[in-house]
């Protein structure tokens, strides 16, 4: 007989599993409510164009793509991007500036399994729309800071790397490169912690080597980590452009010290982002440790909403995927134990005992508690085993006396208290122990 197992990069959820998958959803969207944003959701199969209108055709070895019955041609979402794109764009004119929206959603990814990386995984996704300044980036960054804390996580634990790509066009403009040559460097730059000087062989392929000189001021630009060592490399080079840009980034880091975030943000000119579309400061949150492939990362796109059909409309976005976020937590001892234990374990006599139970067992599960009882009959001693191995509260005990008498017996199982009350009581007295308004004496 065949055996089936889940596909390759695929995951099943156990209980335990969805406990914890559940929990980080859970910060995540109490963290995106504090700071105002609206949740949504949307398709997960799309139109296959859409994704090669935002990053052209290779990205079509990434997707689990096919023709459809109607002889479509679709993909799985690997991202929410190009889609929350197109809903903005779509109603554009009605929406009220900023747009602030954001996301849960499960997305797919044909490419090589590793530790924190599926083929299909979960993104928290949070973007704003129509706010063209740094005042977007200062939100979305003390969110997505938000994001990590409210698991308990500080900054010993992760960090945000900041960089900007404008910031790197026109530095390099002002090296005397034009659009193509700063492209292929910020392509190199991508690569460099990785490759090292090999990094640049595209480049001299294309363009030929650079002279040591550029290779000098390039690399001298890459090693900053400060803002007053920024304002030092800039003060040399003249240019509206890039004394507009060093506001921008004075005002950002400026306000994100006033929040008292500046612990966990480093400039780091390392971050380019390689996907073309990002058209501003660009950002990625790190493991502390190193341990960790990037755990989140955004940036500003203001040029995709109109590339994808829609009117010009600035927007800036970040995304953190739950595999990372996961092992993290694990890593740090963060993640609780999540077993739902019931607030009530209804213990039962007989056949009519059981019956009389199941009015308050209905009525109290109506009111929001959590109760378990025994499907099938079994001895008082069993029963109380049950009741004390699944972590509830209160013992409800329906025996032939109580039934008798029209009471019943309602047991703290910590203090192994108990007091007798009258059946129309049975939900007042569960719902006054569970908000501590009184005890069983």
């Amino acid at each position: 007989m065949a055996t089936f197992q889940t596909l390759p990069g695929f995951r099943e959820f156990y209980p335990e599993d969805c406990a914890r998958r559940n929990h980080i959803f859970r910060l995540w969207r109490q963290s995106a409510g504090t700071y105002g944003f609206a949740e949504y959701d949307a398709p997960v199969l799309e139109p296959l164009d859409l994704y090669k209108a935002k990053s052209g055709n290779e990205i079509e070895a990434q997707l689990f793509s096919f023709t459809d019955k109607g002889g479509r041609e679709v993909a799985l979402r690997p991202e929410m991007t190009p889609t929350v794109c197109r809903l903005v764009g779509a109603r554009a004119s009605a929406l009220k500036r900023p747009v602030k929206w954001f996301s849960i959603g499960e997305f797919y990814r044909y490419e090589r399994m590793q530790k924190g990386r599926g083929r299909c995984f979960f993104q928290f996704n949070a973007d704003i729309f129509g706010e063209p300044g740094p005042e977007a980036e200062t939100e979305l960054i003390a969110l997505l800071i938000q994001c990590f804390r409210s698991f308990g996580l500080t900054a010993d634990d992760f960090y945000v790397r900041l960089s900007d790509r404008n910031l790197w066009f026109y530095y390099l403009e002002a090296l005397g490169l034009d659009q193509p040559q700063a492209r292929s460097i910020l392509g190199a730059i991508d690569k460099y912690d990785k490759l090292g000087a090999e990094a640049f062989s595209d480049y001299a392929r294309d363009f030929g080597a650079l002279p040591p000189v550029l290779m000098e001021k390039i690399l001298s630009f890459l090693a900053i980590k400060s803002l007053p060592a920024l304002e030092a490399q800039l003060a040399a080079l003249a240019g509206e452009k890039l004394g507009a840009r060093l506001a921008d980034w004075k005002k950002l880091l400026g306000a994100l010290a006033a929040m008292g975030l500046e612990r966990f943000v480093e400039v780091d000119l390392g971050v380019v982002r390689g996907l073309a579309y990002y058209t501003g400061f660009v950002f990625e949150a790190f493991d502390r440790k190193g341990d960790l492939r990037a755990l989140a990362g955004g940036g500003r796109y203001d040029d995709l909403v109109e590339k994808l059909g829609g009117p010009a409309f600035p927007a800036v976005g970040f995304a953190i995927g739950d595999m990372t976020v996961a092992l993290l937590l694990e890593q740090r001892g963060l993640m609780p134990t999540l077993i739902q234990s019931p607030d009530v374990y209804a213990v039962i006599g007989g056949a009519q005992e059981r019956l009389a139970a199941f009015a308050d067992i209905n009525e109290l599960r109506a009111c929001g508690f959590r109760l378990e009882y025994p499907m099938k009959e079994l001895a008082f001693g069993k029963q109380f085993k049950a009741a004390a191995e699944s972590g509830a509260k209160l013992a409800l005990i329906y025996g032939g006396d109580e039934l008798a008498k029209g009471v019943v017996k309602i047991r703290d199982l910590a203090q192994r208290t108990e007091i007798e009350v009258p059946r129309d009581q049975v939900v007042a007295s569960v719902r006054d122990f569970m908000t501590g308004a009184s005890r069983l004496a």
